[in-house]
């Protein structure tokens, strides 16, 4: 089931995507459930938002694919390697990625991306995915020259408009059948199975409740493969993620 969180005419509306349309929900299906109003709507008369804005907080987990972990001069963590991103760097579908004055490049990272559906705190691996609302695809965009400058992650990780996440929220996602392609203006730049991560989806979520409490409506971005690179004002990103659909985002200067 695809969730997709909608503006139409002035006001913010959640809703199943089926075929082209929208069957338009009471309210948020995280809080509210999944009772139609029975009104449809073209999606084409829609504008598709973030589907998730994180009410706490967006965790994210680096140098999770072999390849990428190599590409970056280090070996891969033993332990899912976790930093934070605030919720105002939360963009979604077509917004704009704005590339600060105080970076000289800046990194599209493409991304599987969970979305929290339950309070989550020192949850069992075995029962982890119980916690999992659904799935959406995520750009980690980092400013890389600041990240290696302050020495950690977290300014050039977290400026705003760094997490574009969408379009819509799978609820039911199989990733080990599911690949990530990230392209930039039309050309691949990463390609692989997410059966490649090295800490699955289960690991991370029992992980990150072990250190601090999951909300629901947090976000967990579950690390990139190799291919990561620059982009500048004016490039086009997409990150495909099979079964998800494709999030596309421009950049601009500030």
């Amino acid at each position: 089931m695809k969730v997709a969180r909608v503006s139409h005419q002035g006001a913010i509306r959640y809703g199943i995507v089926d075929d082209g349309e929208l069957v338009v929900l009471a309210g948020d299906p995280m809080f509210a459930g999944f009772d139609t109003t029975g009104e449809r709507l073209p999606l084409s008369d829609v504008a598709l938002l973030a589907p998730v804005i994180p009410r706490s907080k967006v965790v994210c987990v680096g140098k999770n694919y072999h390849d990428h972990a190599a590409e970056m001069g280090g070996e891969a963590p033993e332990a899912p390697l976790l930093f934070l991103k605030p919720n105002t760097a939360v963009i979604g579908p077509d917004d704009v990625i704005v590339r600060p004055p105080q970076s000289e490049r800046t990194d599209y990272e493409g991304e599987l991306a969970v979305v929290i559906g339950r309070i989550a705190k020192n949850v069992p691996v075995e029962r982890a995915l119980e916690y999992v609302f659904g799935y959406t695809a995520a750009v980690d965009v980092t400013a890389r020259d600041i990240q290696y400058a302050d020495g950690q992650w977290t300014r050039g990780k977290g400026f705003d408009t760094f997490c574009p996440l969408g379009p819509v929220i799978e609820t039911e996602f199989d990733a080990g059948a599911a690949r990530v392609q990230t392209r930039l203006n039309g050309a691949v730049k990463q390609d692989a199975p997410l059966s490649d991560m090295i800490h699955s989806v289960a690991d991370i979520v029992a992980y990150a409740s072990a250190a601090f409490t999951l909300l629901p409506g947090d976000v967990i971005l579950t690390g990139t493969p190799a291919g990561v690179g620059p982009f500048v004002a004016g490039d086009r990103l997409e990150v495909e993620i099979t079964g998800i659909g494709t999030l596309r985002n421009t950049a601009r200067d500030a």
